[in-house]
């Protein structure tokens, strides 16, 4: 089956100064400490993160994502400052409370991500790939967490302003080997790889993306996808991302057949599901 390969081994990563085995494939439970991100129910404050940080890992959330910064479409960027106002107190609290959960930094700010880890998170999601902020690389290999790079065209600002590819297949997987390359140049030896779907793609864009899939899995590194709740879900069925969990599934199978290794997601227990009725298919127990 296309993809089964990438998919069902587990990996093993340092993060900070333990080694950390992850069963794949894997979700990851998105926290947005925003007030403005797309889907209003994940933006959390240190109460409620700390709620929906309990729930997600008991619906078997891997990983939590916790962003201060929205990218949505549009989306006008915040200083640094405001950026860890929002979320250092969001990582504390749940580091303090879930100590062996891993926690993601959602930034491209390598100071963001710096004090970030520093107050309990254990990896660093990149939207810039190390090109936003050209420290990030360096900062990430000194602090030994792994690195999600994300393929991008153009800013969350300008992203869906006509966005045009000649083969966007192609063009995602050489950006994203290049980043991968970059970051193990500079000392990560732990990357997962992220093709950006919706971040400066239209919907023609990301379903052939989506359908490539393969293609990116081939680089030989754990891929992420975000797919949940995205335009590319609603413009199809004419609705609002409050109405897309049905859809978000449905993308999620496919992009586990194809190989994907971990689903960031708004919905964890869904997600969960999703991934044991794949492995069934596959004969895994």
């Amino acid at each position: 089956m296309a993809g089964e390969s990438s998919a069902e081994r587990a990996v093993t990563w340092r993060i900070k100064d333990r080694l950390v085995t992850m069963p794949l494939p894997a979700v990851m439970g998105i926290l947005n400490a925003t007030p403005d991100s797309f889907h209003a129910a994940s933006r959390v404050g240190v109460d409620d993160a700390l709620r929906m940080a309990e729930r997600m890992l008991d619906e078997g959330a891997s990983i939590l994502d916790i962003g201060g910064a929205s990218s949505r479409p549009g989306a006008v960027e915040v200083s640094e400052a405001e950026e860890m106002r929002r979320v250092l107190p969001v990582v504390e609290a749940v580091h303090a409370r879930f100590p062996e959960a891993v926690l993601s930094i959602d930034t491209y700010r390598f100071g963001v991500a710096r004090q970030a880890v520093t107050a309990g998170a254990g990896m660093v999601n990149d939207i810039g790939a190390g090109l936003l902020d050209p420290a990030m690389l360096s900062t990430v290999a000194s602090l030994h967490v792994p690195y999600i790079p994300m393929h991008m065209q153009g800013t969350p600002r300008t992203m869906q302003q006509d966005p045009r590819y000649a083969d966007v297949v192609g063009e995602v997987v050489y950006f994203l080997s290049a980043r991968l390359d970059a970051a193990r140049a500079a000392g990560i030896p732990d990357v997962i790889i992220d093709p950006g779907f919706g971040f400066g793609k239209n919907t023609i864009h990301n379903y052939a993306l989506l359908n490539g899939l393969a293609s990116i899995t081939a680089l030989g590194t754990p891929v992420l996808v975000g797919l949940s709740r995205k335009r590319m879900i609603n413009e199809v069925l004419g609705i609002a991302p409050e109405e897309a969990l049905n859809g978000t599934t449905a993308l999620n199978t496919i992009a586990l057949l194809k190989g994907a290794a971990i689903l960031r997601v708004h919905d964890v227990r869904e997600a969960v599901q999703c991934a044991r009725l794949v492995g069934a298919l596959r004969g895994q127990k």
